[in-house]
């Protein structure tokens, strides 16, 4: 099914069903007047198999079409198409009161009784511009609010809640498929006495030129990274075994214990610990839940901070 663009130009795309030819051409040409191109079909069923393979914004339909009458090509457009808004114009003969009502419970935008003249339906094709214009704005926003919910606003990492969603599906198609997957644990030792010498902003400027470190050691589209805490982090490594998993624990800790971070109270340098889990081999109908997986880190992390700090503690579950 095809998906709608993020964006349309004025001139939506209109799908046009009737099955008498005069009508149509008359009904094209008013419509390449008002600055929209058109594709007619001529029955319900052609006009389903046109939706599915092209993106067509607005509908205009005839009540009367062979395969199915406009009323049900209504519903099924409803039905069928939610990914994205669909204006839909019956056209009908019939001006009834009890039929217009029908009309629009079954999912019409506009019931127009013909014969319709040209500016009439230029009009509708303009409130069909704002409708749709308002549903794609809309779309947008919440596709931005979606997005921001799951983002940590300081690094431009994912947050706790994307984890969540997301590590049980990396784990789940790692042991499907027989892939090697794992996970780093990182924080930061020490900080604490950096946000209480510093001050917090400090600390916070500290964390999000380390999160560049990070940004550049990963690889981008396979890779991501999650801020698990204050300090501490959370990085997924799909289709990596341990042996490369801590190879890239061993540059992000040369990374951040080799570079001058340059703040407003002077240039610091902070260390970290790590964690690395990978997971083991599993036959695919076997399940190994999230948590078994971060546990193993955190241990791992724990026995990098007891045995000095700034190093690197590592195991296949």
């Amino acid at each position: 099914m095809m998906h709608a663009p993020s964006s349309s130009p004025p001139g939506y795309p209109v799908l046009i069903v009737e099955d008498n030819p005069p009508l149509c051409r008359l009904l094209q040409e008013t419509l390449g007047e008002a600055g929209h191109a058109s594709v007619c079909v001529g029955s319900g069923p052609q006009a389903l198999a046109q939706l599915e393979g092209e993106y067509f914004p607005i509908v205009v339909t005839d009540l009367a079409i062979p395969g199915m009458d406009g009323l049900d090509l209504c519903r099924t457009i409803r039905a069928r198409f939610q990914n994205h808004y669909i204006y839909i114009i019956v056209l009908t003969a019939r001006d009834s009161q009890e039929d217009l009502l029908e009309g629009l419970e079954a999912g019409a935008d506009e019931y127009l009784v013909k014969p319709v003249g040209a500016a009439e339906l230029r009009a509708r094709l303009k409130i069909a511009r704002r409708i749709l214009a308002l549903e794609q704005s809309l779309k947008k926003s919440l596709e931005e609010f979606k997005s921001l919910s799951v983002i940590d606003a300081l690094t431009g990492f994912f947050n706790r809640r994307y984890l969540v969603e997301h590590l049980p599906q990396e784990i789940k198609r790692a042991v499907r498929y027989g892939r090697p997957l794992s996970i780093l644990l990182f924080d930061f030792d020490h900080f604490k006495d950096v946000n209480d010498r510093f001050g917090h902003l400090v600390g916070d400027e500290v964390l999000r030129q380390c999160a560049s470190c990070v940004g550049e050691a990963l690889r981008q589209d396979l890779d991501w990274a999650v801020r698990y805490g204050g300090e501490e982090f959370l990085v997924v490594l799909p289709e990596t075994p341990l042996e490369g998993a801590l190879v890239v624990a061993e540059r992000l800790r040369r990374c951040f214990a080799e570079r001058d971070i340059l703040t407003t109270a002077g240039a610091l340098r902070v260390t970290a610990s790590f964690g690395v889990a990978s997971l083991p081999r599993m036959a695919p109908q076997q399940r190994l839940p999230m948590e078994t997986l971060i546990e193993c880190a955190d241990r791992r992390l724990y026995e990098a901070k007891s045995e000095g700090r700034n190093c690197i503690k590592g195991h296949q579950l």
